[in-house]
């Protein structure tokens, strides 16, 4: 087994007595002794033995290889001095013992006086050994070591980098670590003045601070104002061929440029003013290395700089402008609140930004807009707590996220319920007399006889005043589900209803010899609104496809169940829609620009079937295009809001 001491030595031979003298000598000498008295013997030493000396026969188990145990030995142990035991002097032997490297032998008979010679020359060799083996190894370690601290300042100075912007701590770390990795006296980072063309010192090491503070450079005929023109560093010793004007003196100095896409901008140095040691091109490389650092400070404190700049810039801009304005990030987590949107839901000044939403804003058509954003709803009105009317619209902005836009419409609020108050007074203050035009024109042929001139003026008046009555009735429809009367809702039957307008329009469809498609669901599911209100919707859109569908065309109604909604749609292979008027097709009093003349019309329909669905919590929507028909589509919801 292996001793417990500080220092083995391996004996390998065969010879027993051999083994025991050598041992018990050993021993008495404080050295612990590992024995193997054969091959097989040879394989379990321990891997972690490494013995102080060796003493191994020429021949293990008759071996027919003369020294082969002893030739694999000196090579598993080269560092341990090996001693050859021999049966009998044979020179030729000991030549080949030395070429192997053992140092000395013993041969029968043992002499004590000899082992001690032997034992002792070889533990002086080993000693030896070991003292240059350290050495080495300390002069290897201490090179791997300063490595080993440039790699670890390097790595510190690229987290100090890269965790601060405070550019005067990260430039004063570069050039301390300048002056420690090179062992220079003084350091500097030199930057060029654009206002005077002139360097100034950014940051400095072991300078008298009022020189920091005055020193001024020109770049013309100095060594710093060569790396600037060039870009190239400048290694200055005593050997170099050379004398540079300079505002100091120094022994030896170390200049690499500081550049961004190919421009100069600085200069890192460091010199020694009292040493005369010189700088090495690995220094060189180091420097070039601390350079990129600085480089990539000034360059993130720069834009930086030039970030907070423009989003100054743009929050000024988002904070005086009228229209209130809201930014959420992907996850729809504030990025911006405006002032106006602040204001107008009693928000805090501060401590709005990253937070969710939802946590902010409460007001539910806020949430509802939302929520409808994956679904295409991109605007929706509502009124705040002051009474204000806003328009809010949604719009994505790539890379970043939503942008929510407030208009106050408050005074177009107040211009439409005015105008809306104002068709309604004229709508009731003219049916009076409309009542009464009519009534004495149809008691103009009883009261005595008429000419055929005569009956075709009555005719005329009659028309005129069945339009006039029927714009008045659409204004008062219209003024009527605007100002939220007749709100009654019960369940409904939307195709039933469909299929009673279908049959009221029998005779207009016949006259035009339009082709109607019905496409109805065998049962669909009821719907929570007004039936009177949805008549009215069904009608306008069935009036609208056979005015505006020239002689003998085609028209398709339908209506399936979309999940919980109701999707209805008209269709026509009429004169469709130009793409100019598509936006105001809803909008009151208009009609489109390539409409026939002689086709009658308010200009009220759409609007009204526009108000009818909102007022359902709905949607409508057209797709049309000139020469092919227009498909007019409205959504409700089952639930009936």
């Amino acid at each position: 087994m292996l001793p417990q001491t500080t220092e083995t030595i391996l004996i390998a031979t065969p010879n027993p007595q051999v083994n025991f003298l050598l041992e018990r000598m050993i021993r008495s000498m404080g050295y612990g002794v590992f024995i193997c008295a054969d091959r097989a013997s040879l394989k379990s030493i321990p891997s972690g033995l490494a013995p102080t000396m060796i003493f191994v026969s020429e021949k293990m188990d008759g071996e027919s290889a003369e020294m082969e145990t002893a030739q694999e030995l000196a090579y598993r142990f080269p560092a341990a001095p090996a001693v050859l035991f021999v049966e009998r002097d044979q020179p030729e032997k000991l030549k080949a013992a030395m070429r192997l490297g053992f140092i000395d032998y013993l041969s029968l008979p043992l002499r004590t006086d000899d082992i001690l010679r032997v034992l002792r020359h070889a533990l002086e060799i080993g000693r030896l050994r070991r003292e240059a083996i350290l050495i080495e190894t300390r002069r290897a370690t201490a090179s791997l070591q300063q490595r080993l601290d440039e790699l670890e300042t390097l790595a510190r100075l690229g987290r100090t980098v890269v965790s601060s912007l405070d550019l005067d701590h990260v430039l004063g770390a570069v050039v301390d670590a300048a002056v420690e990795m090179t062992g220079a006296e003084e350091g500097s980072l030199l930057m060029l003045d654009p206002a005077t063309g002139e360097l100034y010192m950014r940051a400095a090491r072991n300078f008298n601070e009022d020189f920091v503070r005055t020193f001024r450079l020109p770049v013309k005929d100095t060594l710093a104002g060569t790396v600037i023109r060039t870009g190239q560093p400048v290694l200055l010793d005593d050997s170099t061929p050379q004398k540079i004007k300079t505002t100091y003196l120094v022994q030896s100095l170390l200049y690499v440029p500081l550049a961004v896409h190919g421009h100069t901008f600085g200069v890192l140095g460091v010199d020694n003013r009292q040493r005369g040691t010189s700088f090495s091109e690995h220094h060189l490389k180091l420097l070039g290395a601390l350079a990129e650092f600085a480089t990539i400070a000034i360059e993130n404190a720069r834009l930086y700089t030039e970030t907070i700049a423009e989003r100054r810039k743009l929050e000024t801009v988002l904070t005086n402008v009228q229209d209130g304005v809201v930014l959420m990030d992907r996850e729809k987590r504030l990025l911006l609140v405006n002032q106006t949107v602040r204001q107008a839901f009693s928000l805090p000044e501060n401590h709005l930004v990253g937070r969710s939403f939802r946590d902010v804003f409460t007001h539910p058509a806020l949430l509802e807009l939302l929520e409808g954003l994956d679904n295409g709803t991109d605007r929706t009105e509502l009124q705040v707590e002051d009474g204000r009317y806003f328009a809010v619209r949604a719009s994505p902005i790539p890379e970043v996220g939503t942008a929510l836009t407030f208009s106050d419409i408050t005074n177009l609020k107040k211009l439409d319920q005015i105008k809306s108050d104002f068709v309604h007074t004229v709508s009731h203050d003219l049916r009076s007399p409309l009542t009464a035009i009519l009534g004495y024109v149809e008691l103009i042929e009883r009261v005595g006889t008429v000419n055929d001139l005569q009956r075709d003026f009555i005719r005329r008046i009659q028309v005129s005043v069945h339009n006039i009555t029927s714009l008045v009735d659409d204004l008062l429809d219209l003024g009527r589900i605007e100002a939220g009367f007749d709100t009654r809702k019960e369940p409904v039957a939307l195709d039933t209803i469909i299929r009673y307008s279908v049959e009221g329009f029998k005779k207009a469809l016949g006259e035009k010899g339009h082709t109607l498609q019905l496409d109805l669901p065998a049962q669909s599911p009821s719907l929570l609104a007004n039936p009177v209100q949805m008549r009215q919707m069904v009608d306008n859109l069935l009036d609208n496809a056979i005015k505006y569908t020239p002689q003998g065309g085609r028209i398709q109604v339908s209506l399936r169940v979309e999940g919980n909604q109701l999707l209805f749609q008209v269709s026509d292979n009429g004169i469709g829609i130009p793409p100019i008027d598509l936006p105001y097709v809803f909008d009151k009093f208009y009609r489109a620009s390539n409409a026939a003349p002689d086709v009658s019309g308010t200009g009220l329909g759409l609007a009204i079937v526009k108000s009818i669905v909102e007022a359902h919590e709905g949607r409508i929507w057209v797709d049309s295009a000139v020469g092919s028909g227009s498909t007019f589509t409205v959504v409700l919801p089952l639930s009936g809001g």
